[in-house]
């Protein structure tokens, strides 16, 4: 090669590797999650498809500049400063969108802290200190421009989802004692517009998951519990639209759900310029904590996201979220078994000879976990007595819980039990040793609900209690499975053994001690599931799912009012946590009658569970529960874990209802269509499903021979997308289940 050549191959060479060089730095510098422009003090987080950004401006204050669609990497955000305000009456401080504020200076909106100083000030504004910054997560360091009270803000993100987890620590390095007396784990600000509307859960016991959607207007809309748990009421979870069509698969959409089990509230605030903010946390509602000298406080985590694939691929996102970080299994939790429970088959009349007769039918059917409901220990007849006696009723089971549980496991199904840990009847060997172990005010009446009062686990004596009689009966016990009731909320909320000053931090040290016990049980005994049920739906939360399984959507089984309590439970919440049982016909609830078949798609939406009293059931009932449970386990990781899209609303009174999951490969597809009763002929309208493969070809087969209008037995899935596929479905409570099962080749 001569000179010339040898120089201009180099330089092509040279070139060539400048470019690999800058690539790769450009591959990290895509990669890099968090990063921080000391130049402009802007922090910025990016994800696959979303952008978060705050800066620190001329005051030293955290201010939100972006929440939104994923920004250019090459796009750089303007330093923060404040606004001009709003004349005098709502000053730059108010109307500038903190991150974090605490109530001090010109500060009219909901702060996020808000605290007493010994000395009676009640003046707090938070400047910026310093931050850290490691792989994911982003420490954010403030303090009292005159007190040392510190604020740490925590930001931890999920790149698969663009989902920000936030919370807060703050600590007293004063000398005297500060009263916290309202502290929000973090506050969203969304951009300004004046057409935003709010969708939250509302409900009450057997009407759990009602989807409520209102305008945002000026003011503030409260959510909340102050029930001293989650509560059926109101749900930690909200979404916010631009605009109001509220449509599946597009507009933009911010979500969020705290992680909090105890009494909690999130403030949808819209300010006078028409900012909206959105403040969760402890509920401040009877709070007070004394931070002494050196003692610190941690919120609750307060999780959100964005995205512009509308209503849908928000849930989408949060079931994902779910069930890669917060679930206890996470993040390849185990697909859940199909359950028998109990109760309804014999109620408190539980017996050895009884159960081990239903576990064979159980059995019979392939169901995998055998549950015992109440009724089991102490002098536990109906729901007046025995409730905190964990000891196997020895008239019931003369020879303890042992020739039951092997009979289950011969059966080949593991075993699982009803508790009720946190409560205690008055008519109970450990009331009558230890009264003052329930909540209550000194002298003052101590209400029950359904005959029973609710032990202070705040206390570490009560704590050590509950964890020591569970761990005593897990460790004596093959059991598999705890269904964990709270079947009260809170009266009477007092903590007379410690100082007045001190009583009110029962809110969150009662949580914190539940957790912990959830926490060392599963520790102990890695392969105990848990379920949290309380009346059904009323402690649902992100916290409680980072220490339980699955949790008990509603005690309302009716197979068609589960149809909207389950519609409006996706929202927040993923179906593999969704226990959904088949029951008896008429139901207890409404004495409506169903077919088996309706029952069971209805509860094949979720994880499905069976709590019919089989004592009753035909032959026929036999053979149809075996087929359905079958199929059931063919389809369960695309119902569980794959991708849900709401099709047809059973919501606003729609005779029509319909669901489609995605397997998470992409190669099954599991419809669901309900009809509430045909109307003047009109022909059920064409389903047309989402998230298939365009260029792959799928077959469909009906799980029950159900009618399906002319169509092709297999097409592309551009075919099923944009063509659909009609469903022959007359009459009333009539059910369909399609599965379309991926065949291979390219159209």
């Amino acid at each position: 090669m001569n000179p010339a050549a040898f120089s201009r191959s180099w330089c092509a060479t040279r070139r060539l590797l400048l470019a690999c060089v800058l690539m790769g730095v450009a591959a990290v510098a895509q990669a890099q999650t968090i990063r921080y422009d000391a130049t402009t003090r802007v922090f910025r987080i990016d994800t696959d498809a979303v952008t978060y950004a705050f800066g620190v401006n001329e005051n030293d204050q955290l201010q939100t500049l972006y929440w939104g669609a994923r920004l250019s990497t090459g796009d750089a955000l303007p330093a923060a400063h404040t606004n001009e305000g709003n004349v005098s009456f709502d000053p730059p401080t108010s109307t500038s969108l903190q991150e974090y504020a605490g109530w001090g200076g010109s500060m009219y909106v909901e702060p996020d802290l808000k605290l007493r100083y010994a000395d009676g000030n009640r003046d707090l504004v938070l400047h910026y200190v310093s931050h850290r910054i490691e792989g994911d997560t982003l420490d954010v360091h403030l303090r009292d421009i005159r007190q040392p009270l510190d604020v740490t803000l925590h930001y931890v993100v999920d790149p698969a989802t663009g989902i920000i987890g936030r919370s807060a620590l703050i600590e007293n390095h004063t000398k005297q004692v500060v009263t916290i007396d309202s502290v929000a784990a973090a506050s969203w600000n969304l951009p300004a517009a004046e057409d935003y509307s709010l969708r939250y859960l509302t409900g009450r016991w057997a009407g759990e998951w009602q989807l409520q959607t209102r305008a945002i207007t000026p003011g503030n809309t409260v959510l909340e519990s102050r029930r001293g748990s989650t509560g059926h009421e109101n749900n930690p979870w909200f979404a916010i639209e631009r605009g109001g069509d509220w449509a599946e698969d597009h507009g933009d959409v911010w979500f969020g759900a705290l992680a909090w089990s105890g009494s909690w509230r999130i403030t949808v605030e819209q300010g006078v310029l028409h900012q909206v903010r959105v403040t969760g946390g402890f509920n401040p509602f009877d709070f007070a904590w004394p931070l002494a000298p050196g003692e610190s406080l941690s919120t609750p985590v307060f999780y959100a996201g964005y995205t512009s694939g509308g209503i849908g691929e928000a849930s989408r996102l949060l079931h994902r979220f779910e069930l890669a970080q917060i679930v206890p299994q996470h993040p390849k939790p185990r697909l859940r078994p199909v359950l028998y429970n109990s109760w309804e088959a014999t109620n408190f009349a539980v017996d050895q000879a009884g159960q081990e007769h239903l576990a064979e039918l159980a059995a019979s059917i392939g169901v995998e976990r055998f549950v015992m409901d109440d009724g089991w220990f102490g002098a536990r007849n109906d729901d007046h007595a025995g409730l905190g006696d964990w000891v196997v009723n020895p008239k019931k089971f003369p020879h303890g819980l042992k020739p039951l549980i092997d009979k289950v496991h011969a059966l080949k199904m593991d075993f699982g039990l009803w508790v009720e840990p946190e409560m205690v009847n008055p008519d109970s060997d450990l009331y009558r040793a230890h009264p003052d172990w329930v909540l209550n005010f000194t002298d003052r009446p101590r209400s029950e609900g359904r005959n029973q009062l609710v032990l202070n686990l705040a206390r570490q004596d009560v704590r050590d209690h509950v964890f020591k009689v569970l761990d005593d009966l897990l460790s004596h016990n093959d059991i598999a499975f705890l269904k964990w009731d709270y079947n009260r909320n809170w009266s009477e909320p007092g903590w007379p053994q410690v100082a007045p000053d001190q009583q009110q931090k029962i809110y969150v040290d009662y949580v914190r001690n539940l957790y912990g016990i959830l926490a060392e049980l599963r520790k102990r005994h890695p392969n105990v599931e848990i379920e949290s049920c309380s009346g059904g739906g009323g402690r649902v939360d992100l916290g409680i799912l980072g220490h339980t399984d699955e949790v008990w959507t509603s005690d309302n089984t009716d197979p068609f009012d589960r149809l909207s309590i389950q519609d409006g439970f996706s929202y927040a919440y993923a179906p593999a946590v969704m226990m959904a049982w088949v029951t008896d016909s008429p139901n207890w609830v409404n004495n409506r009658r169903t077919s088996l078949d309706y029952r069971f798609l209805s509860s094949m939406q979720g994880s499905l569970g069976i709590g019919a009293n089989l004592l009753h059931w035909t032959a026929k009932d036999f053979a149809v529960a075996k087929k359905y449970v079958a199929e059931y386990k063919a389809i369960r990781a695309s119902v569980q874990q794959g991708k849900l899209y709401r099709l047809l609303s059973p919501r606003d009174d729609s005779p029509h209802a319909a669901t489609e999951s995605v397997s998470q490969d992409g190669k099954q597809a599991v419809l669901f269509a309900f009809l509430h009763a045909s109307q003047m002929k009109y022909p059920y309208p064409r389903v047309r499903l989402q998230g298939l493969d365009p260029d792959a070809r799928y077959r469909w087969r009906s799980l029950h021979g159900a009618p399906v209008a002319g169509t092709l037995a297999e097409a592309s899935g551009a075919y099923w997308m944009n063509h659909g596929i009609d469903l022959a479905l007359k009459g009333d409570y009539q059910a369909a289940a399609i599965v379309f099962d991926r065949v291979g080749g390219k159209r």
